[in-house]
């Protein structure tokens, strides 16, 4: 029989264990999660499982798996999506590795440009390359010249995968840079000290240490591919169409609601699944900057696998090293490597860039290079009532999500870095959970529930949608930044006789101001280059910047779009400068 000490004891350690401490602060982020994303999601699941008479029916599910095309559609997600994050990383790992042995000036300008490519609208990029790779565009003729044919650049595979390299690679290259920073360049020498050469030296230390990063980038990159509809659409084929483009298509056209949430349905696994994976090989907690403290006998399996192959790819790099030591040699491959990142540096900012003097053109056509100068565009751009009410309301609705994003997600930040419970893993998780969902999935899931409760073709309705989206992504910037903060100071200061005001202003915000000031331009750009919400939540009625520029792009492509997309590349670099200005002297991360 259990004796009252015992049951006293177990008791305690239950509440040991989950203590709530400072986690109640992340009460507010949490209902909002679960009403705007958790319940709409399983009434989303419901709907995928339950036919046009209420009856419970797997009809969307067997159509899914027993007709051809559909399947093709999800060979084709995922193989695109692969091959986007094989390449993002092949090509991002050079560049970030570049990047984090530079000085700290030239890494900070550079990673600046590096930051506009990655939050200029895809739109734009797509729209610049639906341009530069015409049959009559600017890389056909440079094609031409040089004896190949540049008649087929565009609507095929190859372009679809490039498009998407370049708008991910930028993410992979932020997600590497600061792991990358914070490896101790000491070991390298201490290695090469104990008689490694500079292969073993790379392989097994520094690559090692950084492949947290490695894997936190090609998670997200893969996941982001999964749910990608804009690129298919501009640059691909039907023969590159992907579940994002199919579930718009049976929803908004076909009215095929059932099929629609299977689809989605199907994506959504497809995402967790993948974070299951990374789980259980690097941990969640790992892309907030934490550590997993617990390793389980599948991790040291993996690990000895890894390292296995670490071993081998340094054999084969030393023999290669060997063969370099007897001309140029190191001042060769630091030249190529430098050239080879310099490149790529240009074709990530140019083509972002290109846009700009298109604008300017004096033709009714799209061309580059533009065709005279005039600035009859933005005229038009700015006398235009449907034009400027978009970009109104995308300035509205962004600083709103901003403010709302940062508040709620910093309260759950500074409890999850303030608790040593173990319920602030599932906190944790929660946040992060519309990363992990794709934003075509949270859009349906919004528009939905939207359209219960009477908020379709509101802008209320579409700054909601716009909060869940930026949530993630603002948490995890504050969360590192709260994690980063010596609390000691102010107990320090308390101690020395400063009330809890005083330690707030004098001590704990000028520590924290840099990551609330990347946070609010972080939530303002989530929600200003966002289409995918303003695309079912809006209705046709309400129109954000992102979804009059589909629309123009879909409909007409006028000049017009040229002069709409150079504001918004104007407002992201505006906002950096901004950022910049609140945190001197800080590496961007």
């Amino acid at each position: 029989m259990t004796t009252l000490t015992e049951v006293t004891r177990k008791s305690r350690w239950a509440w040991k264990l989950w203590r709530p401490g400072p986690l109640w602060l992340a009460l507010p982020g949490i209902v909002f999660l679960l009403l705007f994303l958790i319940i709409p999601s399983l009434k989303i699941f419901m709907l995928s499982v339950v036919n046009n008479q209420g009856q419970f029916s797997l009809a969307g599910f067997e159509r899914f798996f027993t007709h051809g095309v559909y399947q093709r559609v999800l060979m084709n997600t995922f193989d695109i999506a692969f091959w986007t994050t094989v390449f993002s990383l092949l090509l991002g790992y050079p560049l970030a590795y570049w990047l984090s042995n530079l000085p700290e000036r030239a890494q900070k300008i550079l990673s600046l440009l590096i930051l506009l490519a990655f939050w200029s609208s895809t739109l734009v990029k797509n729209f610049t390359w639906l341009i530069l790779l015409a049959r009559n565009g600017v890389v056909a003729h440079l094609l031409s010249a040089l004896g190949f044919s540049g008649d087929s650049l565009l609507f095929n595979r190859g372009v679809v995968i490039f498009a998407m390299v370049h708008t991910l690679l930028p993410l992979g290259v932020v997600t590497l840079l600061p792991v990358m920073n914070q490896i101790d360049r000491n070991l390298q020498k201490a290695a090469a000290t104990l008689g490694a050469d500079r292969a073993h030296t790379f392989w097994r230390v520094y690559f090692t240490l950084s492949m947290r990063g490695v894997a936190a980038a090609g998670l997200l990159i893969f996941i982001s591919s999964l749910g990608f509809f804009i690129t298919p659409t501009f640059l691909g084929s039907p023969r590159e169409m992907m579940l994002g483009q199919m579930i718009i298509l049976q929803i908004n056209q076909l009215q095929n609601w059932q099929l629609g949430c299977a689809l989605a349905v199907i994506l959504v696994l497809a995402a967790i699944i993948n974070c299951i994976i990374y789980d259980l090989i690097f941990g969640l907690s790992s892309l907030a900057g934490g550590s997993n403290r617990n390793v389980s006998f599948h991790h040291r399996i993996l690990r000895r696998l890894g390292l296995g192959l670490i071993s081998v790819l340094a054999c084969c790099s030393a023999v290669l090293d060997k063969l370099y030591q007897r001309g140029p040699g190191r001042w060769l491959k630091m030249s190529l490597l430098s050239a080879f990142c310099w490149v790529l540096i240009a074709l990530l900012v140019l083509p972002v860039l290109a846009v700009i003097p298109i604008s300017f053109t004096d033709s009714n056509f799209l061309s580059f290079p533009p065709h005279g100068f005039s600035l009859k565009w933005y005229q038009v751009y700015f006398d235009s009532p449907l034009w400027m009410g978009a970009t109104l309301r995308s300035f509205m609705i962004g600083l709103a999500v901003a403010l709302v994003s940062t508040v709620i997600a910093g309260m759950a930040a500074f409890s999850i870095s303030r608790s040593d419970s173990r319920a602030s893993g599932l906190v944790f998780l929660l946040f992060i959970l519309p990363m992990i969902i794709p934003a075509i999935v949270i859009a349906i899931v919004l528009f939905y529930l939207c359209a219960q409760i009477g908020l379709v073709a509101t802008d209320l309705g579409i700054a909601i949608g716009h909060i869940v989206i930026a949530l993630p992504m603002v948490f995890v910037i504050l969360l590192t930044t709260f994690r980063g903060h010596d609390w000691r100071l102010d107990q320090a200061a308390a101690t020395l006789g400063a009330n809890k005001r005083q330690v707030l202003w004098r001590v704990t915000l000028p520590s924290i101001k840099a990551g609330l000031a990347a946070a609010l331009v972080i939530g303002f750009l989530n929600s200003f280059e966002e289409l995918t919400i303003a695309l079912f939540i809006g209705g046709g009625l309400k129109t954000t910047l992102p979804k009059q520029m589909w629309d123009d792009i879909l409909l007409q492509i006028t000049p017009t779009l040229a002069a709409a997309s150079t504001v918004v590349l104007l407002v992201v670099g505006l906002f950096f400068v901004l950022l910049q200005w609140a945190r001197p002297g800080v590496r961007p991360a």
